[in-house]
């Protein structure tokens, strides 16, 4: 049976049978791999935890009949401390699902996806940013990569640089004449904090007051849920 390797995150896991599991990776080099991990369940599994979400392994797949593979080797190349931690835990669950729904073609590669959920799970464990930061610039910088790049400046119908509104449906920032229902109010302050959030620029986005922050968040996660066509099932247990 042909085998292979790559490097993947973890994303995750359901029951097979009576000591299988079926577990959904987002690999390096082949994008979404789902595989049937066989006895891991068991005591005496030598795969353990390392095949929870959120790790990073190194991980040796055989080619399976149909759409699945099948697990022969696994090595962690980080352990996830997240679990120990409920708010970022949460988010953590967010983040996966997201990239999970957005890689919806298996064996597609998908390196930046794949770079980009990397780096936010490292940091919601190791640069004490705030969660809902993290996630807020994880779910805009994912859209982005997948075609849904979010409008901050310039209105997002026509190009002018005079925007007052947020519409999700609209494509973020909009003017007054293409300004669609349900839209809300997008001062100055939120599109700055929203362009610190897409380039990443943790200083200018901490510098946010807690307000504007949270008026952002609200805005990311209504263009999450438009553009995944539904919301993310993890988002209400993520402490905000």
């Amino acid at each position: 049976m042909p085998t292979y390797r790559d490097q993947a995150v973890v994303l995750r896991t359901h029951q097979l049978g009576e000591a299988d599991r079926i577990i959904t990776l987002l690999t390096r080099t082949h994008g979404k791999v789902r595989a049937v991990a066989k006895g891991v369940r068991r005591t005496s599994s030598k795969f353990g935890g390392r095949l929870e979400p959120f790790q990073h392994v190194d991980i040796q797949f055989a080619e399976g009949r149909g759409s699945l593979e099948v697990i022969t080797q696994v090595e962690s190349v980080h352990v996830s401390k997240l679990a120990a931690d409920y708010s970022r835990f949460t988010a953590a669950e967010v983040l996966v699902e997201t990239a999970d729904r957005l890689v919806a073609e298996e064996w597609s590669p998908a390196v930046q996806q794949y770079r980009l959920l990397l780096g936010a799970l490292r940091a919601l464990e190791t640069s004490g940013m705030p969660a809902p930061l993290i996630v807020d610039s994880y779910l805009l910088r994912a859209l982005a990569i997948a075609g849904y790049a979010v409008a901050t400046l310039n209105c997002a119908g026509c190009g002018d640089s005079d925007v007052r509104w947020f519409s999700p449906q609209g494509g973020g920032a909009v003017c007054t004449a293409c300004r669609t229902s349900g839209s809300g109010a997008l001062e100055a302050e939120a599109s700055t904090h929203l362009g610190a959030l897409v380039a990443g620029d943790w200083e200018a986005a901490t510098a946010a007051d807690l307000l504007t922050q949270q008026r952002v968040d609200g805005m990311v996660i209504a263009y999450a849920t438009w553009h995944l066509d539904r919301a993310l099932r993890s988002l209400p247990y993520f402490e905000h």
